[in-house]
């Protein structure tokens, strides 16, 4: 491709963004990064971007303030080198749970992103399955919003040879779990679970009958991965054959791996929008890569081309 197009890394996507570089036949363009002595961030564009059309990519993993700011620093150094365009690829949102005041005197973190990366200069945005849709509306920028629905809807067409019902680990998801249940052709459950704090959850209840059948949980992510593991103990009460689950961003934070290892999920699909999700590969958890996706998407923007034809062709391919 013309050397008119280049995609940097931010130190927490260095592996990724090498895969989107591959896919698209070019190197990873090169930065100067450093910490000084005060904890702060350096960072250095090593090579000439004038009149280029830039992509970064950085995406929402520990430490996530140091990613962000190494992320905003990028931007703004982009810019003032005079690159023509500068696209935030960021594969799992920063501050993305951070989407409403359900408390009082809190910030809407997500916002507030949104804010940060338009005053460090950005010009469009480009990411994957947010955790609240109107997460775009906060952006004055074009945003565009890809899917790993349909890469992970085939990972469970046939699962375990019989009927799939497709289950919601949370009333709040069901939107997008019936989205991905319409792409099994699958019936849809769902959990009623109670939060008894910011880390502990309990399912009480279930709507839908999973008796005899094959679940497939789905989440837009795994944290702690509490929900799955007790929506799984639920659903295998009421008489599920077997439960596998589903997510597109592997935060697994603290004990996530251990917990899910232990649980009685069969197996648990991952997208490798985040580092933690391609080290825990392995035993249960199987990883999918979305770099081909989001290198065709950086493709396609920087052509001027369509996004959302993308997943229309990918539909009609799937018919």
């Amino acid at each position: 491709m013309e050397d008119r197009l280049k995609v940097f890394a931010g130190s927490s996507a260095t592996a990724f963004t090498a895969a989107v570089c591959q896919a698209l036949e070019i190197c990873p363009g090169k930065v100067e990064r450093t910490k000084y002595y005060n904890d702060c961030t350096f960072v250095r564009i090593a090579e000439n971007v004038r009149g280029c059309d830039v992509f970064v990519v950085q995406t929402a993993m520990p430490p996530v303030n140091d990613h962000l700011i190494e992320l905003l620093m990028l931007i703004n150094a982009l810019k003032g080198a005079s690159a023509r365009r500068v696209t935030a690829v960021i594969p799992f949102y920063f501050y993305g749970q951070s989407d409403q005041k359900d408390q009082g005197r809190i910030a809407i973190t997500a916002r507030l992103v949104a804010d940060l990366l338009e005053a460090a200069g950005v010009d469009r945005v480009l990411t994957m399955d947010l955790h609240a849709g109107q997460i775009q509306g906060f952006m004055r920028c074009p945003t565009d919003q890809l899917t790993a629905l349909p890469l992970l809807a085939r990972q469970f067409g046939r699962e375990g040879g019989g009927t799939v019902v497709v289950a919601a680990a949370d009333t709040g998801r069901v939107k997008r779990v019936s989205e991905f249940a319409r792409r099994l052709g699958a019936a849809l459950v769902i959990i009623d679970k109670e939060r008894l704090d910011a880390e502990h959850v309990v399912a009480r209840h279930l709507i839908g009958d999973p008796r005899g059948k094959h679940v497939v949980l789905f989440d837009d992510l795994i944290g702690l991965g509490g929900s799955m593991v007790e929506a799984c103990r639920l659903l295998l009460e009421h008489g599920a054959a077997s439960v596998a689950a589903a997510a597109v961003h592997g935060v697994l934070a603290r004990d996530a791996v251990e917990r899910l290892e232990k649980s009685s999920l069969l197996r648990v699909v991952l997208t490798d929008t985040l580092p933690a999700a391609r080290a825990a590969g392995g035993g249960k958890i199987e990883v999918v890569s979305v770099a081909p996706l989001f290198a065709e998407a950086i493709r396609r923007i920087h052509h001027d081309e369509s996004v959302s034809a993308l997943f229309e062709q990918r539909e009609e391919s799937s018919v």
